[in-house]
């Protein structure tokens, strides 16, 4: 559209302008006693076509705690936001020992040893998922299952944790929300999946390992208890990355911690790590 300005045409400078978003969750706690792995945050890239001088809400959701007792379950993993795009916190690990069930989540926490049921990753309403479904623990024996990714879904019986989606939009390709791997009374505990998952506790009072900040990636789950202390891994923190053209300029509110890249190739990113219901917005 054109504007008369004294007395000649001018563009109108445009009110809307296109992001492209990445909002990746929280991911799940590991499980205790022969724990599950974390599911991985839930997953979510695309773009929406957003207004200058406009407050959005920003989120970035932290991973949940690891099972530390046999009175203190694993937790979720909390959910990131960005505008109108939610992804869904990770699933927490099951436990063995005191018959705690993996939950869903955007992946689904592993199922804990022995056969405990993995949780469902959130489909939701739209494509691609968020994420995919935790393994089913092996039937018989003391190992939990691995927690799903937001690549795919963990194999039912096996305590690898499953890999994460692999993205490019901060300008360098990254892979995030990996699955934790699932703890096991004796030899190596699970592989956490590539994107941030932690690996299992393998053996006796071996703790599972974090999984990865700002990727989401699922905690992984403790090994056997066997009078000393260990715990499931903790979930990694999600993170919220936004592209725009490179003749906006961003602003951060209300206690995020983000970075805005130099311009490159026609547009500027930024990276969100921490953000508790902040606010960001463009000129």
């Amino acid at each position: 559209m054109l504007n008369i300005l004294a007395g000649q045409l001018a563009p109108t400078t445009p009110a809307t302008f296109t992001v492209d978003y990445l909002v990746v969750a929280g991911g799940g706690g590991g499980g205790y006693e022969y724990g599950g792995g974390g599911g991985a945050g839930g997953y979510r890239e695309s773009n929406l076509i957003l207004a200058l001088n406009t407050n959005y809400t920003v989120t970035v959701g932290s991973g949940g705690s690891g099972g530390s007792g046999y009175s203190t379950n694993s937790v979720s993993g909390n959910n990131s936001v960005f505008s109108t795009i939610t992804s869904s916190g990770g699933g927490r690990g099951g436990s063995r020992t005191i018959a705690v069930n993996a939950s869903s989540g955007g992946s689904g926490g592993g199922g804990g040893g022995v056969n405990g049921t993995g949780g469902a990753g959130n489909a939701g309403s739209y494509s691609p998922v968020e994420g995919y479904a935790g393994a089913n623990a092996d039937i018989g024996a003391n190992e939990g299952g691995g927690g799903g990714g937001a690549g795919g879904a963990a194999v039912n019986g096996s305590r690898t944790g499953a890999n994460g989606a692999t993205s490019s939009i901060s300008g360098t390709s990254v892979t995030y929300g990996g699955g934790g791997g699932g703890g096991i009374t004796s030899g190596s505990g699970g592989t956490g999946g590539t994107g941030g998952g932690g690996n299992g506790g393998g053996g006796s009072n071996v703790s599972g390992s974090n999984g990865g900040a700002n990727l989401g990636g699922g905690g992984g789950g403790a090994g056997e208890w066997a009078g000393g202390a260990m715990t499931g891994g903790n979930g990694g923190s999600g993170v919220v990355i936004l592209k725009y053209p490179d003749t906006r300029t961003i602003t951060f509110g209300g206690g995020v911690t983000g970075t805005e890249s130099s311009p490159s190739g026609g547009y500027k990113r930024a990276t969100i790590t921490a953000a508790t219901a902040g606010t960001v917005s463009w000129s």
